[in-house]
């Protein structure tokens, strides 16, 4: 697994650009792209999200919070699920293709947060650094480090909304059965449709 640290700016634009690339050409053609470049330049395990954004708004994201696929892999195969498999939303449409801006996380690993007192999340947890996983036995939820940045919320809001994406309770951040891990990410996206590819990394928010 590489550290999201060592990626470059340009290979940051590549991913962003093959997951446009592998959208339209699900979308148009119903094919899965292959591009064996592509591929053994990023033939390592990480996790990864691709958020799709309409004018400003939401319309897609799915990811994998864990490494258990080749990024080559699991960002076309996200980039093709946040279009069409996000069951928040319609599947995509060709005529939506140049009205949406594409936006990648490449993702450390998860680690559990531990603490003896839940009120101790409090002070662990930095907006702007951390993205949050909820889960129990039966369920989980994640939020993307950049998520709290645009909600404007503080750290416990930013717990109970991704207890809440769990389907928990709110305050199930409190709960002993409810563990709580973090993980930072790197975030390459376009300023416009199809348009300059910058870099944004969330410990820019600190």
């Amino acid at each position: 697994m590489k550290n999201i640290n060592q990626f470059t700016d340009d290979e940051g634009k590549e991913l962003v650009k093959m997951a446009r690339m592998a959208v339209t050409e699900y979308i148009k053609n119903d094919s899965k792209i292959n591009d064996p470049e592509f591929n053994l330049k990023f033939n390592f395990e990480s996790g990864v999200f691709v958020t799709i954004n309409k004018k400003k708004s939401l319309r897609g994201c799915i990811g994998y919070p864990l490494p258990f696929k080749k990024l080559s892999d699991g960002l076309i195969d996200a980039a093709i699920s946040a279009a069409t498999e996000d069951p928040r939303f319609n599947p995509l449409d060709v005529d939506e293709l140049d009205q949406i801006v594409f936006e990648i996380t490449v993702l450390t690993l998860p680690v559990k947060i531990n603490v003896k007192d839940s009120n101790e999340y409090l002070s662990m947890i930095k907006i702007g650094r951390d993205g949050l996983i909820a889960e129990n036995a039966y369920t989980s939820g994640l939020l993307l480090p950049q998520v709290p940045i645009e909600q404007g919320w503080n750290v416990k809001e930013f717990l109970e909304h991704t207890c809440k994406k769990a389907g928990l309770d709110k305050e199930s951040w409190k709960d002993k059965t409810t563990k709580i891990s973090r993980f930072e990410g790197i975030i390459f996206k376009e300023e416009s449709p199809g348009g300059k590819i910058v870099r944004e990394s969330t410990n820019d928010f600190l």
